[in-house]
């Protein structure tokens, strides 16, 4: 894609997030012009008054590949317009969402600034706090049929983010272990609908974040992660289709993060 055609097709895809317009998929594109394309978003939405505040990492799950026909993370920007306190989650509208979807991921904030090539256990040392929170997800792309760089392209089929009690990480040994072996169990209308395990991210929330700053450091459109970024790892349960009038709440095992509920207007 020349210049004018990202610039163009950031303009085309930031009006159908405003105004939840359906997108034709793209043809052709290929993973570098569409984070060409998020850049160009980013820009856009910073000139207007908006600040970025993280970034959302999806696809992290690998028993949703198969459903939704992307083999491998993609990642978009976390907005202050898209960051709710949890408090805000009471009565969630979802007119200004496209075809939303619920996903209990886990978020973490950086105190420090991680290197491409760090460990696991590296990147937990530059983290000051985790929680737990409900990322609604949405597809411009009538009913979710895409192609992966048009995920990243729709950044990240991000919607917003609904993010729990902060919670300092201290024993970082404990968190290293349990981040690899918790749970979530999601309830729909209080019936259980799904459990997931960490695995099911990247064999670990640590594991998806080393993915994305790894591959920061190949982009030179994107920067990389910086002290006080808000990360979300992706979903730990299958994405569910949310609808008006039902109230979703999450179970957290084996981390101290307590769980959530949120309910649809």
């Amino acid at each position: 894609m020349s210049t004018i055609e990202t610039t163009a097709k950031a303009a085309e895809i930031l009006d159908a997030i405003d105004h939840q317009k359906p997108l034709v998929p793209f043809s052709g594109i290929e993973m570098p012009q569409a984070y060409g394309v998020i850049a160009e978003m980013r820009r856009r939405r910073e000139a207007r008054g908006e600040r970025v505040k993280g970034r959302k990492i999806g696809f992290t799950n690998r028993t949703i590949w198969d459903e939704y026909k992307v083999f491998a993370p993609i990642w978009g920007y976390i907005y202050d317009t898209t960051l709710h306190d949890f408090t805000a989650a009471r009565k969630v509208s979802l007119s200004k969402f496209a075809e939303p979807r619920i996903e209990p991921e886990i978020a973490f904030g950086f105190g420090r600034a991680p290197e491409a090539g760090m460990s696991p256990a590296q990147i937990l040392e530059c983290i000051d706090w985790a929680a737990h929170g409900f990322e609604i997800v949405q597809s411009h792309y009538p009913e979710w049929k895409f192609s992966a760089p048009d995920t990243v392209a729709n950044n990240g089929l991000h919607g917003a983010y609904y993010l729990g009690p902060r919670v300092k990480i201290e024993d970082r040994a404990a968190w290293l272990q349990a981040l690899s072996d918790f749970e979530i169990s999601l309830y729909r209308n209080g019936e259980l609908v799904d459990k997931g395990h960490a695995r099911n991210v990247l064999d670990g929330p640590l594991f998806a974040m080393k993915h994305l700053i790894d591959l920061l450091q190949d982009d030179p459109q994107n920067v990389p992660v910086a002290a006080g970024e808000i990360i979300t790892t992706g979903t730990v349960t299958k994405a569910f289709v949310v609808m008006p009038g039902e109230t979703w709440r999450s179970e957290v095992h084996g981390l101290d993060l307590p769980g959530l509920e949120i309910g649809f207007g």
